[in-house]
């Protein structure tokens, strides 16, 4: 349950003693908590002060609170993160001083991330009214109830990206570090909107007509949307593709949440007959979905963390376009909603092979190597043999993983998703780059020069083709790369999708085919997977092995 521990360690003294005025060793080590959370939480955590480990609401007084944030905010100074408080509350006791918890955001963007990226696939019938809440959702400016914020979608699609291409859109809604919405409004550019933001929400835009089903089953596995956001129109109801839809983003587990819009078209007893339609569907056998109503600030953060914690929650918001009613609601989900994976990819990932994917390298006294980093597939044990690579020349090297920490406690298995530190005994350091993975021996790693992508190029000054130049982000690689060839097209311009062959400037990588890739240079920014390798020959690859 990562997205909302508390602050205290079972065998913690209570909570008062603990963030007020720590000593310099204890807040080193809170610090360097947080960053680990953060890295699990894939750039963000949420704290809840005055919580205790069992999830008892003990409560600070007024001043223990105040002293109890002060030191948060100088841990996340540390750790180079941002500190938003979601809601404070009081809690009921019968004694004479009122005592309060609070919960705390806390998000620090990636080192190899301009932002947190989170995308979000949006479904939803012909006319549920999706292009206008996404056009007043990046604009920022309410629809005249004729469609307006719709064309304005359209206007800017067009100047920014490239008008309905393969009838997939992107639409970008931005976050800055205090939690305030970055979007169009204030004329901004798209590229002003993703330098000033720390969390970008990337709204796919699905195709809503029944004859576009294919691409819209497309743009929810190759988009890889971390989220779907399901828009039903109140006064129709669930129509058409809707329960298609529902039944995709189920298929393709997904974890959902519903928009109900249009509510200023109807009166109040249509749109719950409508929110009664909807949890009845998400109530059956075949769904098996909690649907939780939005009707406040408080649900909408009690929401978005139900819903990263288990994905069975279904946040439902019931929204107007045109006068605005409860849009700031699901502003406030977005802004905290984590990028989770799901948990059943995690229970796949763990029955592959062991890789784990090194971030950070240190040496410590009496210790030797250690290298941080996450553990992307697979179960790592201590004692486990694995081999790490590659290095400059493309070899892979044997090494024992003699022992592993996580949050600062020795851990005897790893499981894939965690974050911990590895420590490697005497392997000389360094042989280690930033970058690396270490796999199990059986895995026969394929390393590369030269690999192909399906990509998408999002945003593009000039045009993109053959020569280019792009720092490439897989996973914890990354790396310059030039542009061999743009398959079946010249040049590639926004919007355009294309299968694209790069070559790796400094050294091979190790790559696997269907992994989600990121590629930017300046004001271009485009996603893609790798679907082809050229691995280095294995004659040469064995020569090398026999050299050593």
């Amino acid at each position: 349950n990562m997205g909302m521990s508390s602050l205290v360690s079972a065998s913690s003294p209570p909570l008062q003693l603990k963030l007020i005025d720590p000593t310099q060793y204890r807040f080193e080590h809170l610090a360097t908590q947080m960053k680990w959370r953060l890295q699990e939480g894939r750039g963000e955590a949420v704290y809840q002060i005055g919580v205790d480990d069992n999830g008892m609401l003990v409560g600070l007084s007024e001043e223990d609170l105040r002293s109890s944030l002060k030191t948060l905010g100088r841990m996340a100074e540390k750790v180079g993160a941002d500190i938003t408080i979601l809601r404070e509350r009081e809690v009921d006791h019968d004694a004479d001083i009122p005592r309060k918890i609070a919960e705390v955001l806390i998000r620090k963007v990636p080192d190899d991330q301009q932002f947190l990226d989170l995308r979000v696939a949006v479904l939803g019938n012909v006319d549920s009214g999706k292009s206008t809440l996404l056009g007043v959702l990046t604009q920022g400016e309410l629809d005249n109830g004729r469609g307006r914020a719709r064309l304005n979608l359209f206007r800017h699609l067009h100047e920014i990206q490239t008008g309905r291409t393969s009838s997939i859109s992107f639409e970008i809604l931005g976050f800055n570090s205090k939690g305030e919405v970055v979007n169009y409004s204030e004329s901004r550019t798209a590229e002003e909107i993703c330098e000033s933001a720390s969390k970008m929400i990337t709204f796919i835009d699905l195709a809503g007509h029944h004859k576009y089903l294919k691409t819209t089953i497309f743009g929810l596995t190759s988009y890889c949307p971390d989220f779907a956001m399901l828009v039903v129109s109140a006064n129709t109801g669930i129509a058409g593709t809707t329960r298609e839809h529902l039944g995709l983003a189920m298929a393709l587990k997904v974890p959902i949440f519903i928009v109900v819009s249009k509510v200023d078209l109807c009166k109040r007893e249509t749109v719950e007959r409508t929110v009664r339609q909807l949890e009845r569907i998400l109530k059956q056998p075949g769904c098996n979905k909690v649907p939780l109503v939005v009707s406040t600030a408080d649900d909408a953060v009690t929401a978005a963390q139900q819903f990263a914690q288990s994905p069975s929650i279904t946040p439902i918001f019931t929204v107007s376009s045109v006068s605005g009613e409860s849009l700031n609601l699901l502003k406030v989900f977005f802004n905290i909603i984590p990028p989770l994976s799901n948990s059943k990819e995690q229970e796949e990932l763990m029955q592959q092979l062991t890789e784990f994917q090194v971030d950070e390298i240190y040496t410590v006294p009496d210790v030797g190597t250690v290298v941080g980093g996450t553990l992307y597939s697979g179960i790592c044990r201590e004692g486990e043999q694995l081999v790490v690579g590659p290095t400059d020349s493309g070899q892979f090297l044997k090494l024992t993983v003699c022992s592993i920490q996580r949050n600062r406690s020795a851990c005897r298995v790893l499981r894939a998703g965690q974050a911990a530190t590895l420590a490697l005994d005497t392997f000389d350091r360094s042989l280690l780059r930033k970058g690396m993975v270490m796999v199990s021996p059986e895995m026969n790693p394929t390393i590369c020069w030269l690999f192909e992508a399906e990509i998408v190029l999002l945003f593009h000054a000039k045009t993109f083709h053959k020569g280019f130049q792009v720092t490439v982000h897989v996973g914890n690689i990354r790396q310059t790369a030039t542009v061999k060839a743009v398959h079946g097209k010249e040049e590639l311009r926004t919007g355009e999708k294309a299968v694209v062959c790069f070559k790796f400037i400094k050294h091979p990588e190790y790559l696997k085919v269907g992994a989600k890739l990121l590629f930017r240079e300046g004001a271009t920014k485009g996603i893609g997977q790798v679907t082809k390798l050229q691995p280095v020959s294995q004659s040469h690859f064995l020569l090398l092995q026999l050299q050593n």
